[in-house]
């Protein structure tokens, strides 16, 4: 984009104008330290190359709340990026509750302070995020709840901007592009030594008017905008590429579901995971009724022979 780049840590390029800060305090944070330290090495095991613009828009200190949009696992690795430049800041992600139930990922979950989200019931991760902002600290939330097939924007929750605005926290627009090509829901992940390279795009803070639909919707339109700038700056860097690329949306010329395919797609798998969740839970109360029976059975088998001996 006609700007001087630098490599930062050997791995992220940034526009060379962009402040080293020194270490912020939670640069003592040994635990989620030591996790960036650890997939650190896995990126540059996979030859990723990345690229940020628009780090400076993420505070040096206090709080904000980072939306990004979701289209592959690695969004996780990616999210913490900017803050990491920043000082080796760190963000707390909002991720759904299922991922803090694994029995050694879930501690180190919650070892690094990140946000379990019941979707069935978020009030208490919301209560949860906006103390991390009031305590000054930086928080990432995916507004589409959860990663798009198709690579387009879906329909936003408004959890980002009731957050935000609760904890008078800037709200930033955030997206990354490229993760997909490593690992996307439903598709073929690339984990070897791919060479992927990977765009992020931070956007400036949103004012916000308290009005969360109004607040959402212009969330959206910045992150568009963003993804936009990020999708032409990788095909101008990186492209062209042929048609028929499975991690290119269908508007692009790819074979990525549409938005409205995704969403049917979507809607089948939650209703899969309904009946699965069913078919469990009867399971676990035929078995406590079997268990109970046997119990029954047993104490009728011990009164009808007391009841034979006292004859």
């Amino acid at each position: 984009m006609g700007e001087t780049m630098e490599l930062r840590n050997g791995l992220v390029r940034v526009p060379a104008s962009l402040p080293q800060l020194p270490r912020h305090a939670e640069a003592g944070e040994r635990v989620y330290q030591l996790a960036i330290s650890l997939l650190e090495r896995v990126l540059r095991f996979q030859g990723i190359r990345v690229t940020a613009r628009g780090v400076e828009n993420v505070p040096q200190f206090g709080p904000a709340l980072l939306a990004m949009n979701h289209t592959g696992y690695y969004d996780f690795i990616f999210g913490e990026i900017p803050a990491y430049l920043r000082g080796r800041r760190l963000a707390r992600f909002m991720a759904k509750k299922e991922v803090f139930e694994v029995p050694v990922l879930g501690r180190a979950m919650r070892a690094m302070r990140h946000v379990p989200v019941d979707r069935a019931a978020g009030a208490a991760a919301i209560d949860e995020a906006v103390d991390h902002l009031r305590s000054g600290r930086l928080v990432t939330i995916f507004p589409e709840a959860t990663i798009s097939r198709s690579f387009e924007l879906k329909d936003f929750k408004n959890g980002a901007a009731r957050i935000a605005y609760t904890a008078d926290a800037p709200l930033i627009p955030m997206v990354t592009w490229g993760s997909q090509r490593i690992w996307a829901k439903g598709g073929k992940k690339n984990l070897g030594r791919t060479g992927t390279p990977v765009l992020i795009y931070v956007g400036q803070p949103l004012e916000l008017s308290g009005d969360a639909a109004a607040d959402t919707a212009a969330l959206k339109a910045a992150m568009e905008e963003l993804l936009a700038q990020a999708r032409a700056e990788y095909e101008a860097e990186y492209g062209p590429f042929p048609p028929g690329q499975p991690w290119q949306p269908a508007a692009l010329g790819g074979t990525a579901p549409t938005l409205e395919e995704a969403n049917r797609m979507d809607e089948a798998d939650r209703a899969r995971k309904a009946r699965e969740r069913e078919e469990k839970a009867a399971r676990k109360r035929a078995k406590t009724e079997r268990k109970l029976d046997a119990k029954l059975a047993k104490k009728v088998r011990k009164a009808w022979r007391r009841l034979r001996k006292e004859r």
